[in-house]
């Protein structure tokens, strides 16, 4: 049985004229969780060092060779990179994010991952290794054991075995660190705001937001940016927290674009509340077409000469049904809710929401942004 879908039909009726008004949300959040203020945030750190301890399994690249010839000569030790003919050590970069507001003595864990050959770091000891920043500053310093969370990596002549990614290992609060990173919130007496999400009508609704608690404090700058004046009592740094802290409970209404965002590979739709359509008709409706196969034995009659003899023949029958298509008007501006319901009406599947979702987009009557993934 095969089945096939005849068409998912779009007619614009009305309205292609017809008014729209934007509907706000009636989500209430904080500001904290929509917005951060400049100048708070993470920073990368990285350095290379040389994990010792492996069972055979690290690499012998030359870099790794010098790495180590370098480790022992800070120790007083004199070699020589021939004297390195081993597998148990393996060079690797590491990385990590330190957060604001890290003191020296904090600790944090750290990412090991291989540079050369090696095969597994699966038991290995990084040795003391320096991070630093972009701006070639060190600022942690990191050294232990490794964990490969469970993996393995074992292999012969014939066959292999691997559980996971054994070359990339991590080391929970392996770094410690060394220097804090200043961090800067003032800008000439005012903090800004940064929204996770660019929208103007966002940004003003922050401002008025809080000019109402602090009166001319506030003025959007951007669809990203709010600058804020804290008052006179609040523009010392044992203050400053005090004003953030309440800056970022405030509750805010954002708002967002209205958009359709639609995964092919997964059949997974997912539409926002501001979602509007036109007046629309949507007809849909399944052809299925039934193909029987059989073979059939033709007997020689009674009086058939003897040469005739049984024939096998070939017997094919063919139904076609049609299910009765059934139109549903769509009227103008219904929220996402009354389409789903609609739609549900027709008892479409996810995937032919998506022909319908792309259908009327191209129809001109989706009054909202579609994103296929």
């Amino acid at each position: 049985m095969s089945r096939y879908l005849l068409s998912v039909m779009v007619f614009i009726l009305t309205c292609f004229s017809s008014t729209f008004t934007c509907v706000q949300a009636d989500i209430t959040t904080r500001i904290k969780d929509i917005a951060s203020v400049q100048g708070i945030r993470d920073n990368y750190l990285f350095g290379y060092g040389l994990v010792i301890g492996l069972q055979g399994s690290g690499d012998k690249t030359e870099f790794t060779t010098k790495l180590a010839k370098n480790v022992f000569e800070k120790l007083g030790v004199i070699m020589t990179i021939a004297d390195f003919d081993s597998k148990n050590i393996a060079s690797v970069l590491v990385t990590a994010n330190i957060q604001p507001f890290a003191k020296p003595g904090d600790r944090m864990d750290i990412l090991v991952s291989s540079i050369g050959d090696a095969k597994s770091l699966e038991g290995g000891v990084l040795v003391h290794t320096m991070l630093q920043g972009i701006d070639n500053e060190v600022y942690a310093v990191a050294q232990g054991p490794i964990s490969i969370g469970g993996g393995f990596s074992v292999g012969g002549k014939a066959a292999s075995k691997r559980k996971n990614i054994a070359t990339t290992a991590n080391i929970p609060q392996g770094a410690l660190v060394e220097k804090e990173i200043p961090v800067h919130i003032f800008h000439e007496n005012s903090i800004r705001l940064s929204l996770h999400d660019s929208d103007f009508t966002t940004s003003l609704r922050i401002m008025e937001v809080v000019n109402a608690i602090y009166p001319d404090s506030a003025q959007a700058i951007s669809a990203a940016e709010v600058e804020i004046t804290p008052p006179p009592e609040f523009r010392t740094m044992d203050r400053v927290t005090t004003f953030i802290s309440k800056i970022e409970d405030l509750p805010i209404t954002p708002d967002t674009v209205a958009r359709v965002v639609i995964n092919e590979r997964t059949g997974t739709i997912v539409a926002g509340e501001n979602v509007r359509i036109s007046t629309v008709a949507v007809a849909h409706g399944n052809l299925t077409i039934t193909i029987s196969e059989k073979t059939e034995a033709s007997q020689p009659g009674s009086f058939a000469p003897t040469s005739a003899s049984t024939k096998e023949l070939d017997r094919t029958s063919i139904e076609v049904e049609e299910e009765e298509a059934r139109m549903h008007i769509i009227p103008d501006g219904v929220s996402i809710s009354e389409i789903a319901r609609a739609l549900n009406v027709l008892g479409v599947t996810p995937r032919d929401l998506m022909a319908i979702f792309q259908a009327i987009h191209r129809a001109g009557a989706l009054h909202a942004e579609l994103v296929i993934m």
